[in-house]
């Protein structure tokens, strides 16, 4: 694959409600931001996690659900047009002789930047892998837990396992595409919105899919290649569905990741910071957010808001050495109204 090369004043890891607010710091004062991140869409915990549980402690906000809140911040940084790069994990980290960064993910997507700021919450998602033997044979050729290019997926026999949004999602977008298209999951009550839960079966009533009820036990194959799995209905027996692709939405859970390969002292998978400028023990790389630690540390969204502010502070000084950074207040400087289309709204 042709590498996608990029360079850019700041590197955010994460695009939760912190990193999203970062891009809104750092865009009031000149810098442009790409961010990274292993979700197929930004948002983080509160848009994969609980996009409709409530939150009742943002600033401004009696109550506001999760996926609400990404919308209002996604809207709040769309004049400084972030880069995303979304379903890809930030994999290395290395200097450059110009005294940049160099992040590369497992996308083969390289950026350059002079500032690092990690906002990765509790670290990366990464997927649940079910209890099934012979399952690292066939992974990455047959077996996926993540869907970046629909296309590779045409024509294929697929079966997706899973209950949840995900796993409805993909098996209503890929059906068109499939040859063949069938969902397993071990009941039949979905954690999945209904609206979903209700096209899906609406395509089974109709022959165009199957849904199965019950646990994948055995994957079939060879060099790599599946043709078929074992399920075990409950109370039942096991028997055999016909697929060359396996699409498994068991969920998510987090890790540290690459990043804990990164040169960074941590303690206790946390990385801690100076309550200062929020910066790491490397210069030039941040932490904000659930992912660092400093005492007196609140795991609150509304903290990493405040350590984000602060944090773009200090990236000026790294990005402009040669300019002065003035401080200014967006209730009152007109240019700063400027970037964010204030004056043209009320025109």
């Amino acid at each position: 694959m042709t590498k996608n090369k990029h360079k850019t004043d700041v590197i955010i890891i994460g695009a939760g409600p912190v990193g999203l607010f970062a891009v809104f710091e750092l865009g009031l004062l000149d810098m442009k931001a790409h961010l990274v991140d292993i979700l197929d869409k930004v948002g983080g915990q509160c848009a994969e996690l609980y996009p409709e549980k409530p939150i009742y402690d943002i600033p401004g906000f009696p109550v506001i659900t999760g996926q609400d809140l990404t919308d209002n911040l996604m809207a709040q940084i769309e004049p400084f047009s972030p880069i995303f790069h979304l379903q890809q994990m930030a994999s290395s980290l290395k200097k450059l002789e110009n005294g940049n960064w160099e992040l590369s993910t497992d996308f083969d997507t390289i950026i350059e930047a002079p500032v690092i700021v990690i906002a990765a919450g509790g670290g990366s998602f990464m997927p649940k892998k079910p209890n099934i033997p012979r399952l690292e044979e066939f992974e990455g050729t047959s077996v996926f837990y993540s869907v970046r290019e629909m296309k590779k997926f045409e024509g294929k026999n697929i079966l997706v396992a899973g209950g949840g949004d995900s796993a409805l999602d993909w098996t209503l977008n890929l059906e068109p595409l499939a040859n063949s298209m069938a969902l397993v999951h071990r009941r039949s009550e979905f954690r999945a919105a209904p609206d979903s839960v209700s096209k899906m079966m609406k395509l089974v009533n109709e022959e165009k899919m199957d849904f199965h009820v019950g646990d994948i036990k055995e994957l079939h194959g060879l060099n790599g290649r599946l043709n078929s799995v074992t399920v075990h209905p409950k109370g039942a027996d096991a028997y055999r569905v016909e697929c060359d692709t396996l699409l498994a939405f068991y969920g998510l859970t987090m890790k540290l990741g690459p990043i804990a390969e990164f040169g960074l002292n941590l303690e206790q998978n946390l990385i801690p910071v100076d309550t200062e400028k929020f910066e790491t023990s490397t210069p030039q790389i941040f932490s904000i957010g659930d992912i660092n630690t400093y005492p007196g540390k609140l795991k609150l969204i509304l903290s990493g808001f405040h350590e984000a502010a602060l944090m773009a502070q200090q990236a000026f000084r790294y990005v402009y050495p040669d300019k002065k950074l003035r401080f200014q207040y967006t209730t009152s400087s007109s240019s700063l109204q400027q970037k964010l289309g204030v004056d043209d709204k009320a025109a």
